[in-house]
């Protein structure tokens, strides 16, 4: 692209790739500016042990990324991006060779739950049959708009998720399998479990396991980050990496910048052209807890005492609900935990092209107080072990990362939160800043499109796509923002 461009996306992550193809099919210039070596965001996939095995190094189970508006649209089988469902989505292994496990049937799921499969059914049916509905008005209403669509499931949804998961566990649920297997999902979000919404996290994702599963991308998470920008380029878009951008002037003449950043990377590239109320507002948003992660290649798969757990893409290692509880309120109030809350993720259950034949791939973090350079790998494997005995043997490499070095990966895991800002209900309503507006900024014709904007984090494109059409609509006009580009042919 050799003249100015239209629009400039500063972020390769799925938001702003997301925000680049939106505005590319209005059939605008659109350039991308990464800072790293290459695009993708939390959306990389690299050689972080061994030739030939392939780490996801972020994200790697995308749920959102089958399940949401912007996805479904782009069309990813069109693209060439396959995504593979494990035959269980995820797992919760308990002692005593237990394991509550969600199956893409909601049916089955239950039915491995006892005597809660009833009260399970009746939690999840209505939005497992209302998904696409459900997920939408989350997704691109910011909470703002009431639902025009499947309105009872939806209030049911806001009724059920606002309080506390652990109260909704233990209101809806008599054993322990169906208790943990609701708090394992709800722990996702990075908080203490005690604190509102937290209920509504587990419900959401609980519910994609049955609606459109949790999936992988085959060959990893870096194939969904290169399909998106080889739209972007068969549209006449360009993405230019090794280019940190560090003021907001390098843009000056370009109509729409659009930030795929923290909140303080704006501040700090806008210098004093934003009015010290907002400043205020952005120095008082928080980020959670930071994550340390182990990337290993195993010898074989991992020995889990329950075989179903073998067949699980997510496994989710705290033990009961009252244990799990107990592993995320630690990192929240800043204390490290010998029993920590473990998401562990086994690609090569489903995608064996991550690694060579007869080779495993398994990865793992847990929460840590945030800005912790504290190395959890013993922690971490002893809660392996406690669930699959012998785990140990079968390490042939492994790579660790904490919360310093992860911020240092990736400038908006600001203190190896890898949420851009703390999932609370306050700051998943007003996110970052408790404006109507949250995608505009003070400076004219720049607008934050990262998940600290709402709906906040995942891989599913919307705070992208929702500043994008922002953008058209006050910018260039549009008042409708065009479909995306077909793939070609």
């Amino acid at each position: 692209m050799s003249s100015q461009p239209d629009a400039v996306v500063v972020g390769s992550g799925p938001n702003g790739l997301a925000a680049a193809l939106r505005l590319s099919a209005a059939g605008l210039r659109v350039r991308v500016v990464e800072r790293a070596a290459t695009p993708g965001g939390g959306m990389r996939t690299e050689e972080l042990t061994l030739p030939g095995y392939r780490h996801d190094t972020c994200s790697t189970v995308h749920p959102m990324g089958a399940a949401a508006p912007f996805f479904r649209e782009f069309d990813l089988a069109s693209r060439g991006v396959r995504l593979l469902q494990p035959e269980v989505a995820y797992a919760h292994p308990l002692d005593g060779g237990r394991a509550a496990v969600a199956r893409r049937s909601l049916d089955e799921t239950a039915e491995g739950l006892g005597a809660d499969a009833r009260a399970y059914r009746r939690l999840f049916e209505p939005l497992v049959e209302h998904g696409d509905d459900v997920i939408e008005f989350f997704l691109t209403s910011q909470l703002r708009r009431p639902p025009t669509k499947s309105v009872a499931q939806v209030l049911t949804f806001v009724v059920n998720g606002l309080p506390d998961v652990r109260w909704l566990a233990r209101r809806r649920f008599a054993t322990e399998e169906a208790q943990a297997l609701l708090a394992g999902a709800a722990a996702h979000g990075m908080l203490d479990l005690a604190r509102p919404l937290t209920a509504a996290l587990g419900m959401v994702l609980g519910m994609t396991a049955h609606h459109a599963g949790w999936p992988l991308v085959e060959g990893g998470s870096q194939s969904l980050a290169d399909a998106m920008v080889r739209a972007l380029e068969e549209q006449g878009g360009e993405v230019e990496c090794d280019h940190e951008v560090t003021d907001l002037r390098e843009f000056e003449g370009v109509p729409a910048v659009l930030l795929d950043t923290t909140p303080g990377a704006f501040v700090r590239m806008a210098g004093d052209r934003v009015h010290e109320g907002y400043r205020r507002w952005v120095a008082r948003y928080k980020h959670g807890p930071g994550v340390f992660k182990i990337d290993w290649v195993l010898s074989e798969p991992v020995p889990w005492t329950n075989p179903e757990v073998r067949r699980a893409g997510t496994i989710h290692l705290a033990g009961t609900l009252e244990e799990t509880l107990a592993g995320e309120a630690a990192p929240a109030a800043g204390r490290l935990t010998d029993r920590p809350y473990v998401l562990a993720v086994q690609p090569t259950v489903v995608d064996p092209s991550r690694a060579p034949a007869g080779g495993h791939v398994f990865w793992a973090y847990v929460h840590v107080p945030h800005g912790s350079d504290v190395d959890m790998t013993g922690a971490i494997e002893n809660q392996v072990e406690r669930f699959a005995p012998g785990f140990t043997d079968t390490v042939v490499a492994r790579a660790t990362k904490n919360a310093v070095e992860m911020e240092a990966w990736n400038p908006n895991h600001v203190g190896g939160d890898i949420s851009n800002g703390e999932a609370s209900f306050r700051q998943m309503v007003a996110r970052p800043v408790p404006r109507w507006n949250t995608y505009k900024t003070p400076v004219r014709g720049v607008y934050l499109a990262s998940a600290a904007t709402p709906p906040g984090p995942a891989v599913h494109g919307q705070c992208g796509d929702n500043a994008a059409r922002l953008a058209l609509r006050e910018v260039f006009g549009v008042r409708e923002a065009p479909p995306l580009r077909p793939a070609l042919t």
